[in-house]
């Protein structure tokens, strides 16, 4: 018939009912009596019980269905530093390698001893200013090492930073600052627009100012805890208001532990600062390489122009890690020039089969998904060259749990298409400001033995493949 699926149903009598299912491939016949079966009970439990229920509510999948969906393919469980901060794996780098290459600019470089003392000046700087913990700074700098020293700095302050984009529309960057309400603002560039109001201190990184002869120790941690603020990243907006994500350092920690492996990360490691500052790319890119001893190339404007531009510039500096999205790899030809690149994550859409199959031979070719309010990753996928078809997102990361769900909150069985819904270490503490917003993307999570786990709905529908991948829809 035209029908994919028929189920009978037959009135036994005494003897109860008999359900018959005739299924076309790939859904096997057995898995939707065992459904049916499931559902018939809970429905006979709630009548006698719980006659108010919604249908909805009622659990559909076998108990050992359900134990591999929610647990076993979410047994994530692995150590990583959660008493420390995100600032202070890269001092402990500093004191590691004080001398090797930390951050690359042009014809500038700074060694991790170097940038770990100018970070320490300004941190001790900002704390005259009131920069303390889940206090917000703004910064708001062009592609520098200054950008870094800023950004290091108020995380050694103990504050969160908040990256203003000097390329965006000047209205979007007032709104920013008004609605994170920040203790200074940091600039740096002759494009920065003059944002300056009221009585916020503004701090010009790169003029000779009081900061720099502070002193070039560091800080002490003081009240700052691993659940505060890291720093408050607004999203594009295009479905409506810029919302701030609010991210705490536990959540970076943990993403840093979990691909540190992953990634084949080294002191020769030289990785490309690509990303916006205003993404949360940008800090995946500048934590990743200086908290694991590889040296940070900030890829100049014109640099960073797709296409042979790129590809030319990767080669020069020998880059051997960097993230970019499928529409940038796209443009891009796969140069025997970039032998040295030994590691590509790709992010920020859906990758093409094509893709993988050109750029996936002979390196680590990573597929990553994470919505910025889930620390930057949630699931990684390594890919094959030779797969066929469009690669999943893969499998959670370390610490992290995801549930495909339906409308109602309960899990969807294997196969079927539902929200991805993310937990563990990586959630977002919700949207600054916007408590009615948060109150509904984020949730205690119902499926974690941990009583303070939350969960976060993503909006994006996906669906579990049988190996436990996930395929993004």
């Amino acid at each position: 018939t035209n029908y994919p699926l028929t189920l009978s149903v037959d009135d036994l009598g005494e003897a109860g009912f008999g359900l018959t299912v005739q299924a076309s491939l790939p859904v096997e016949a057995s898995r939707v009596c065992g459904y049916m079966h499931e559902a018939l009970s809970n429905l006979a439990a709630a009548l006698e019980e719980a006659p108010d229920r919604t249908v909805t509510s009622l659990a559909i999948l076998p108990p050992a269905e359900r134990h591999l969906l929610l647990e076993e393919w979410n047994a994530t469980e692995a150590p990583y530093p959660s008493d420390t901060c995100i600032h202070e794996l890269f001092a402990q780098q500093a004191e590691k390698t004080p001398d090797a290459v930390a951050v690359v600019h042009g014809e500038e470089q700074l060694s991790y001893g170097e940038l770990n003392a100018q970070a320490n000046r300004l941190a001790h700087y900002l704390r005259t200013l009131g920069v303390g913990p889940d206090r917000r700074v703004a910064i708001c700098a062009e592609r520098s090492i200054e950008m870094v020293v800023g950004l290091l700095g108020i995380l050694k302050a103990g504050g969160a930073y908040v990256p203003l984009d000097p390329t965006y529309p000047p209205e979007r960057l007032t709104f920013m600052l008004e609605d994170s309400a920040p203790v200074a603002l940091l600039v740096h560039g002759e494009a920065v627009p003059d944002l300056a109001s009221g009585d916020l201190p503004v701090v010009d990184l790169g003029k000779e100012g009081c900061w720099r002869s502070c002193p070039g120790t560091d800080p002490e941690r003081g009240d700052l805890t691993p659940s505060h603020l890291a720093y408050a990243i607004y999203t594009s907006g295009s479905t409506g208001t810029p919302k701030g994500v609010m991210i705490e350092h536990g959540g970076l920690t943990n993403l840093i532990e979990a691909q540190r492996v992953n990634l084949g990360l080294q002191p020769t490691s030289r990785v490309s600062q690509f990303a916006s500052f205003s993404f949360d790319a940008c800090a995946f890119e500048v934590v990743m390489a200086l908290c694991n001893g590889g040296s940070l190339h900030l890829l100049a404007s014109r640099e960073r122009l797709s296409g042979e531009s790129l590809v030319r510039t990767l080669s020069e500096q020998g880059i051997t890690h960097a993230t970019l999205t499928p529409a940038v790899l796209a443009q891009m030809s796969a140069s025997p020039s970039l032998e040295r690149l030994s590691t590509l994550v790709v992010a920020g859409d859906a990758v093409s089969h094509a893709l993988v199959k050109v750029w996936a031979p002979g390196r680590c070719f990573i597929n990553a998904y994470g919505p910025t309010e889930a620390s930057i990753w949630a699931t990684m996928h390594k890919c094959g060259s030779d797969d066929g078809k469009r690669p999943p997102i893969g499998r959670p990361i370390s610490n992290t749990r995801v549930y495909i769900l339906d409308a109602s909150g309960s899990p969807v069985p294997l196969g079927v298409t539902g929200e991805l819904c993310i937990g563990g270490a990586g959630v977002a503490r919700g949207y600054l400001n916007r408590p009615d917003l948060t109150g509904e993307r984020f949730s205690a999570d119902p499926f974690s033995g941990d009583p303070g786990a939350r969960l976060y709905r993503t909006g994006d529908l996906g669906r579990y493949l049988p190996d436990g991948n996930i395929e993004f829809l």
